[in-house]
């Protein structure tokens, strides 16, 4: 951007020329869009395989990302990226607050508040604090309520963002080309879906309902799925949709309405429009610093490319990931594991639906792309019209997605392909984030909130922002950071709770918790170092060696030549988790919590693993 300090200065000069009082801090900070997608791969993105293969292709296959793989070279692409917990809820948790679940008490799918007092602030009130008009539009789930008259509420986040416009309530209003919902009345207790098209008409049928599915409902089901080619996740009991088509094009689908009110948001500079509830909203305010969070829902299921895409990838062949039976047997002996296999599982399927499977996964990729260079577009055309300075944070994936590896087509595991994601960072300031530049230390989610703090003008390294457990960006950029040695990351969710630690060379997880339960009352803290104490078969461990094994296939906790390692991992990773400033919290509660302290300084981002407990490998011989 040309003359942007100078066309800022002419405008201030203008303004107290027309006796208009205005802060020149708040003239110089930068607008902020922070993207979101969700249960993004990182191989889906063609920059992101170029930078550590040297091809676009995945190691699967054919993607297409042009949007994206352009947008990355106006900036840093980060290819080890990851996230803090592989689910949508505390992932996001974890992002708004800076905080590793086991900081700031968020460890799944509970439903959290922002009114206990160990809760340290969020992203969008600390922008707010620094005068900036916060926005969101599309996907939330971050599931930070109020607490009011005694109980959560749940009707909306606006506490949180200026402006609101969610999916699900996009969804309500038909926006959108699919949604779900229980039915209570007319008819019989369960669950329905609906498929929109473009005529106006609605594809509806029961999935799942009490005593049996009404037969008419199957014979629709049935048909619509084959005329769509819709596969569910029907290996594991779920009824997920892995792989079909949408209904309606590419703008009228769930994603493309989402990208549609944003637009009409930046499009709408000090005026009015009709959002998609028909309620009449302001749009940008072109005096005020704009934090943007776009939240889109691709490529989560139902994962259903518009057909313009799909069509693109319907003939192609793509390498399904190997998986043994050996493998299977591994995971099984393991109870987390098992379980995760278990909610997982597509090994059952046949050939070719594993195929479809990982062909509209890549489509719907493609199609996401399309429409993050849209709202990349329309962000970047709104701030040059205005002559204001950006910064860009697009976070592909809030997590990421198996499609076979392990065996499973899911996120919530410890695995490299349930956290690891791309992230790429375009700012106008080109000296703190510059063009072309690819950076492979590893950063986490955490990251985001100092990164934007430190844009808004904050200083992180006062007192008030102890709490935060990441990096600004662009130190890690310029090499003000020493490089991390290990990322971190926890999960409490359909198996329990399990955390991992993972560096350069392996990757250690093991149960945190006895039970599947969430924090309650009557046992906070209550067995916090029985991971510590109780039997090693207790604590399910799994290390895998990435040097001999970097695809996760088998795991070595238990192979005598790694016992020592093992354990070394169980301590490491059980204090950090476990005994430095861990907070647990009954969330149904306002004020009931607890913090444990008996390991503090135990995440000291310093990996000496002594060397004679690591294994000695022989070297691969080279082809000739």
């Amino acid at each position: 951007m040309q003359n942007v300090k100078k066309c800022k200065a002419t405008i201030f000069i203008a303004l107290l020329i027309l006796g208009i009082s205005v802060d020149a801090q708040e003239l110089r900070k930068p607008n902020i869009l922070w993207i979101i997608t969700d249960d993004h791969r990182a191989d889906a993105i063609g920059a992101y395989n170029k930078a550590i293969s040297g091809k676009k292709d995945s190691p699967l296959g054919h993607v297409e990302s042009p949007n994206i793989d352009e947008f990355a070279k106006e900036g840093v692409l980060f290819t080890k990226a990851y996230c803090n917990s592989p689910g949508c809820a505390p992932s996001r948790a974890s992002m708004h607050t800076g905080m590793y679940p086991w900081h700031s008490g968020v460890y799944g799918f509970e439903k959290t508040h922002v009114a206990a007092s160990h809760y340290k602030g969020d992203i969008p009130s600390v922008m707010k604090e620094q005068g900036y008009n916060t926005t969101y539009f599309g996907k939330g789930h971050i599931h930070l309520y109020r607490w009011e008259n005694g109980k959560i509420c749940t009707d909306d986040v606006n506490h949180l963002y200026n402006y609101y416009a969610e999916m699900q309530d996009m969804r309500a209003y038909g926006y959108t080309d699919w949604k779900q919902r229980p039915v209570w009345k007319k008819g019989p207790k369960g669950k329905k879906e609906f498929w929109f098209h473009p005529d106006g008409t609605v594809t509806s049928f029961y999935i799942e309902a009490k005593g049996s599915v009404p037969l008419a409902d199957s014979l629709t089901r049935a048909t619509y799925e084959k005329e769509k080619g819709i596969i569910r996740h029907y290996t594991n009991g779920s009824r997920a949709v892995l792989a079909g088509e949408s209904p309606m094009p590419g703008p009228l689908t769930s994603d493309g309405r989402i990208t549609g009110e944003f637009q009409k948001y930046l499009n709408n500079p000090n005026a009015t429009y009709t959002a998609y509830d028909g309620k009449i909203v302001e749009g940008v305010k072109t005096s005020e610093p704009q934090f943007i969070n776009l939240g889109f829902h691709f490529p989560h299921t139902p994962v259903v490319p518009p057909k313009s895409f799909r069509d693109k990838f319907r003939n192609i062949e793509y390498k399904i990931p190997n998986f043994s039976k050996k493998e299977a047997n591994d995971l099984q002996e393991i109870g987390q594991l098992k379980s995760w296999f278990k909610h997982a599982s597509i090994d059952k399927m046949t050939y070719e639906e594993k195929q479809n499977i990982i062909r509209d996964y890549y489509a719907f990729c493609a199609f996401g792309d399309s429409l993050v260079g849209e709202a990349i577009h329309t962000f970047r055309n709104y701030c040059e019209k205005q002559n204001q300075e950006y910064l860009i944070i697009l976070a592909l994936g809030d997590h990421g997605w198996h499609l076979g590896e392990q065996g499973g087509a899911s996120k919530f595991g410890p695995f490299d392909t349930s956290n690891h994601t791309t992230v790429v960072v375009v700012s106008s300031d080109n000296k703190r984030f510059p063009k072309q530049t690819i950076v492979d230390d590893f950063i986490e989610y955490v990251d985001f909130a100092p990164t934007f703090y430190t844009t808004a003008g904050v200083d992180v390294a006062t007192s008030k922002f102890k709490h935060l457990d990441g990096y600004d960006l662009g130190e890690v950029v310029n090499g003000k950071r020493e490089p991390r040695p290990y990322v971190l990351g926890g999960m409490n969710q359909i198996f329990g709770e399990r955390s991992y630690l993972r560096s350069g060379n392996f990757s250690f997880s093991m149960r945190t918790r006895p039970g599947r339960g969430k924090p309650q009352e009557s046992d906070l803290l209550k067995h916090i170092k029985w991971p510590l104490t109780t039997s090693k078969n207790n604590v399910e461990m799994a290390l895998y060696d990435l040097r001999i094994d970097p695809k996760e296939q088998r795991n070595v906790a238990y192979d005598p030549k790694y016992e020592a390692l093992s354990d070394w991992f169980r301590m490491k990773l059980g204090k950090i988790v476990l005994g430095d400033n861990r907070i647990e919290c009954d969330w149904s509660k306002k004020e009931v919590w607890d913090i444990s302290t008996f390991a503090e300084g135990a995440d000291d981002k310093v990996l000496n693993i002594p060397a004679e407990i690591i294994p000695k490998i022989k070297k691969q011989s080279r082809k000739k």
